[in-house]
């Protein structure tokens, strides 16, 4: 079985090891695939692709009649034309599960940080700016408490369901909107519509899939329909922001801060308006990065392989 892997390094940038895949066949990785002529000639007459971010286009699988399988290391899989895969009948697999905790851990994070505003006060202090203090302490922003806020979840999966039981430990009020409602999530908190979610909440965290009906959902109109004040987290997709909006609502006031870990086009385009916004945080799409839930994902890629070849696919999304 000839196995190529055309990203490596998006997975595993060197505290992995991919010797996990070698017992399915020959192995051949790349750490980056930059090109659809690259990805063509890299593919040759591989059985098994593994990918994370390079596209897998109709004329990729035209002129790599070999393909039997496409594992994609992540939850996302709009980078594979999964259509075309369907008419092949190539299976399409991804992981569905393995940051859960991480990324709601890392929500948490963005709110804590623009609550306090953590490491701009270490900076300042760092700066000899205490050790000039005429006083015991001091404060370059307001300080705010969560216990007794609102926290408003717009899509209540298991991530967001994550994070809801996060925001209770700390005293926040949690409600949600979503697509689907749920047990689970009814003990955690209460599922509201959409304009009540954007009336109620004093901090809006986002973590719906990006769909043709949720991109730009956050926009001037409803962020009109927010408190004055409010602050924003997202962890999902940069595409559900118009981020000029958002931008605006920062240089406004009407949001008193945002913190965003992706953004609508990444590697971040040097014009994006979140850049020069006042009070937002940006962090480089690394809410997934923790060891640990990369592990997670590549076992889960190893057993998707292993489940196709005993004749049992799992976490097969096209077929």
């Amino acid at each position: 079985m000839k196995i190529v892997i055309l990203d490596g390094r998006a997975l595993n940038p060197g505290d992995l090891s991919y010797d996990c895949i070698r017992q399915f066949g020959e192995v051949t990785l790349y750490q980056r695939t930059e090109t659809e002529a690259e990805t063509i000639e890299r593919i040759g007459d591989s059985e098994i692709v593994l990918v994370n971010k390079v596209p897998i286009t109709e004329a990729v699988l035209a002129a790599c009649p070999g393909i039997r399988l496409i594992c994609v290391q992540a939850t996302g899989y709009n980078i594979v034309d999964c259509d075309a895969c369907a008419r092949r009948g190539i299976p399409v697999t991804n992981v569905p599960a393995y940051g859960t905790a991480a990324v709601a851990q890392f929500t948490m994070a963005l709110i804590l940080e623009l609550c306090h505003r953590i490491g701009l006060h270490d900076q300042s202090v760092h700066r000899g700016d205490w050790v000039k203090s005429d006083n015991f302490c001091y404060w370059l922003t307001p300080q705010t408490e969560l216990a007794g806020k609102t926290l408003g979840i717009l899509g209540f999966g298991r991530i967001g369901r994550e994070v809801g039981k996060l925001a209770k430990a700390f005293g926040m009020q949690v409600i949600a909107c979503s697509r689907s409602q749920c047990e689970e999530g009814r003990q955690i908190g209460e599922y509201v519509d959409m304009d009540t979610l954007l009336a109620r909440s004093d901090i809006l965290s986002l973590h719906c899939p990006q769909t043709p009906g949720t991109e730009k959902i956050i926009n001037a109109r409803s962020l009109a329909r927010m408190k004055d004040g409010a602050m924003l987290i997202n962890t999902a997709r940069g595409g559900l922001l118009d981020e000029n909006a958002v931008a605006e609502a920062l240089r406004s006031g009407k949001l008193r801060g945002a913190a965003v870990d992706v953004v609508s086009k990444e590697p971040m385009a040097p014009d994006n308006p979140l850049l020069s916004a006042p009070g937002c945080i940006i962090t480089p799409h690394i809410a997934w990065a923790p060891v640990e839930s990369r592990q997670r994902l590549l076992d889960c890629v190893v057993e998707n392989i292993r489940c196709f070849l005993n004749g049992t696919p799992q976490n097969v999304v096209n077929l």
